[in-house]
């Protein structure tokens, strides 16, 4: 049997994985970092493609080089109970609670909103149930999702966004050096970039679709462990070289439409989304609207069948004999629709501690999968190091709820190192892999 891909299967496979990660957040934070980010666009650029782009794909080449099947694999290595719980807690963010309705929430209020004017209750109720049905619809055919991302769905959205970013880069409404940076910008261009990276979700995305690329790579032939991470790790490369491209060009659109926005870009709840309303209608007009509509539901349509598949799939994996395939499709679906139908604001808002705390977890998790073979993935490593990243994941978590931790922030801020930044888990997970090591060395000498 051959056990290596076409050039062709390959593209095909990077295309599917691109698909399935950019979605929502794809679009509407680049858009809105760039008009914020102004002259500081460089910086702030590459922070965000340090944890939109470089950690999604050392998550794939993670899940690739440890040869795991999943995140139930990799994370298992810590321990069963941490496998159970890390495992539920990511799949539920970037499932039904957060990404999937966002997913829909951000199709409407982009896409369809500015046609239907004011009272929104209604259509976008109508909306949602259209957007989800065709969600399900792809979803109960996992075994089709190469056909339907990959060939279809993919294709017809890079078109639509193309149309879009080529017109705004070739007539700009100002120039870069005329917008001056704001908030965080100013003075921390990169770590407000990186921190931003976050809101995407892919950092976690990479861990959950990690289990689709395999099987993919598996439908076609490929079954020698070397060679399906080898594949792997190719298609990985393809799909983010593709997203760290559109995330530059998205950005660029971003700061060089300033002036469209800039007396509404300090307004609450302002996001991307409503700057890539803004720039559609003013080079497009009404059909403008139009083509933004198409491009943003194929965008997020695409995203939300390969969550609604990995949970699913996931979920009949973590509770064997419990619920068939279909059935927690159909679960995850509902629940996608009615959180939905909340808002766009309210969802992001939301997610957003536990996005804090959840994103240190598993960017250690896959630095360890990378590593792993160097120690023999020796179990004792991974508990010390998750063990501390927990911990510093929780000081993480206390320092964007504020309020009534506040006293906890400032005192963890005074001798945490990086900890303002938003990065306070990198020493402790530091410490915490050393002292595995150490450890794992003293144990080997007394056997």
């Amino acid at each position: 049997m051959n056990q290596k891909l076409t050039i062709r299967q390959l593209t095909l496979i990077g295309s599917m994985l691109f698909g399935l990660f950019f979605g929502a957040g794809n679009l509407i934070f680049p858009m809105i970092l760039g008009a914020r980010a102004g002259t500081a666009l460089p910086a702030a650029l590459i922070g965000l493609l340090v944890t939109a782009v470089g950690i999604p794909l050392l998550g794939i080449v993670s899940m690739g080089i440890s040869r795991s099947e999943g995140l139930i694999h990799l994370s298992g290595r810590v321990s069963r109970r941490f496998c159970y719980l890390f495992t539920c807690a990511l799949y539920l963010t970037i499932g039904p609670l957060f990404a999937i309705p966002r997913c829909a929430a951000t199709s409407f209020t982009i896409g369809v909103q500015p046609l239907v004017g004011e009272s929104v209750t209604v259509p976008q109720l109508i909306f949602t149930v259209l957007f989800f049905a065709a969600v399900l619809y792809f979803a109960l055919k996992p075994s089709k999702i190469l056909d339907s991302v990959g060939k279809f769905l993919n294709p017809a959205f890079l078109a639509f966004l193309g149309v879009m970013l080529v017109t705004a880069l070739v007539k700009p409404v100002n120039a870069l050096s005329a917008v001056s940076p704001s908030g965080g910008y100013e003075t921390g261009a990169f770590f407000t970039g990186f921190l931003q990276g976050y809101d995407t979700l892919d950092a976690l995305a990479s861990l959950a679709f990690g289990i689709i690329v395999i099987r993919t790579i598996r439908q076609l032939g490929v079954t020698e462990p070397g060679a399906v991470a080898g594949s792997t790790v190719k298609a990985g490369i393809v799909s983010m070289t593709l997203m760290g491209l559109i995330y530059a060009a998205t950005a660029l659109v971003g700061a060089q439409s300033y002036s469209l926005y800039a007396d509404q870009l300090a307004a609450p709840g302002f996001n991307g989304g409503d700057a890539f309303a803004i720039i559609s209608h003013h080079y497009f007009g009404r059909g403008g609207s139009l083509i933004l509509a198409a491009t943003v539901t194929l965008c997020c349509m695409k995203t939300a069948i390969g969550l609604v598949t990995a949970c699913s799939e996931t979920f009949l994996e973590l509770f064997p004999g419990k619920l068939d395939y279909p059935k927690w499709a159909v679960i995850f679906t509902a629940g996608s629709l009615l959180i939905s139908n909340i808002g766009l604001s309210q969802i992001i808002a939301l997610s957003a501690p536990v996005l804090y705390f959840l994103c240190p977890l598993a960017v250690v998790l896959i630095l360890l999968g990378l590593v792993g073979n160097w120690f023999g993935h020796a179990k004792v490593v991974y508990v010390c190091t998750m063990a501390a990243a927990l911990a510093a994941a929780v000081l993480e978590l206390a320092r964007v709820v504020g309020g009534p931790v506040q006293p906890l922030v400032d005192w963890t801020a005074a001798w945490l190192p990086l900890y303002s930044y938003g990065l306070g888990w990198v020493v402790p997970s530091a410490l915490g892999f050393a002292l595995g090591l150490l450890l794992r060395a003293r144990g080997d000498r007394r056997a």
